[in-house]
């Protein structure tokens, strides 16, 4: 089946299965003046997904960009993040909750949630901690789905000894041709664990990269959106960052032209060797 911004990737959920959306937008650095405008943007241009993060300290403008872009709710599909390990366990939950309040309104949900980055106080304690809390958000269907972020090989292990639900549904990790993450992403793969690639166009480093210039070029389109497909082709879903107009709509018109074998194994050979 050909892709298209309506695509989407199959992950477990609660009660049932979700579908994520494979492309979206990704709010990491907008400023809260700006984040409300970069979201309607994208709801106007067809992105259904939203990527931000309790850090990214958005949250509020997301939920209100919701509100106001005139989609339904179930029609929008919102991640978030939980980096912060509160004082106790309910401390830590009522941090969740502020999260679900901020974009959602009281009583709302969160369609996933995930656990930031494993380098949390505590270390492994914390990390079973909020992944229980992830656990108890699902049950009570305040989320639709839990996940988390920057895990490695590791910290997806450990999660087994404490887990009700394992696997998570998705891996959000750092992807993109100079960092393949070949292990960490077969190994997603093989348990069914989905990946989401943040960092997709390498934070704008390497654009000027002639290998990816060259394939650019051929196709007749941006180095962003070569990476873009890129990352659609690998099956990832891929959440590139702008808050630009221009480029929020650049970034979405990767659909008419598809990577052939020869250019994934091109830029496969871009690959640093980075673990």
């Amino acid at each position: 089946m050909a892709l298209s911004l309506q695509s989407t990737t199959t992950a477990p959920g609660g009660k049932s299965s979700i579908r994520i959306p494979r492309l979206g937008l990704g709010v990491y650095q907008i400023a809260q003046s700006n984040c409300i405008s970069a979201c309607k943007t994208a709801f106007g241009e067809g992105y259904r997904l939203i990527d931000t993060a309790q850090l990214y300290r958005n949250e509020e403008q997301v939920g209100a960009a919701i509100r106001e872009c005139g989609l339904d709710r179930a029609d929008i599909f919102v991640t978030t993040k939980q980096g912060v390990r509160g004082e106790t366990p309910k401390a830590t939950y009522d941090f969740a909750i502020e999260s679900i309040k901020s974009i959602s309104g009281f009583g709302g949900y969160i369609d996933l949630f995930l656990i930031h980055v494993p380098w949390i106080r505590g270390e492994a304690e914390g990390r079973r901690e909020i992944w229980q809390v992830m656990e108890r958000l699902l049950d009570e269907g305040k989320v639709k789905a839990i996940g988390v972020s920057n895990y490695d090989v590791e910290h997806l292990e450990e999660m087994k000894a404490y887990a009700k639900v394992w696997p998570p549904a998705v891996n959000q990790i750092e992807l993109h041709p100079w960092r393949q993450q070949r292990g960490l992403v077969a190994y997603c793969e093989k348990n069914g664990i989905v990946l989401q690639a943040y960092s997709p166009l390498a934070e704008g480093a390497k654009m000027d990269d002639p290998v990816l210039r060259t394939v650019a070029d051929k196709h007749g389109k941006t180095p962003a959106q070569v990476l873009i497909r890129y990352g659609l082709q690998k099956d990832w879903v891929v959440l590139p960052k702008s808050e630009k107009a221009e480029r929020i709509k650049e970034n979405a018109d990767v659909f008419g032209f598809e990577l052939d074998e020869q250019d994934m194994r091109t830029l496969d050979g871009l690959d640093e060797g980075m673990a």
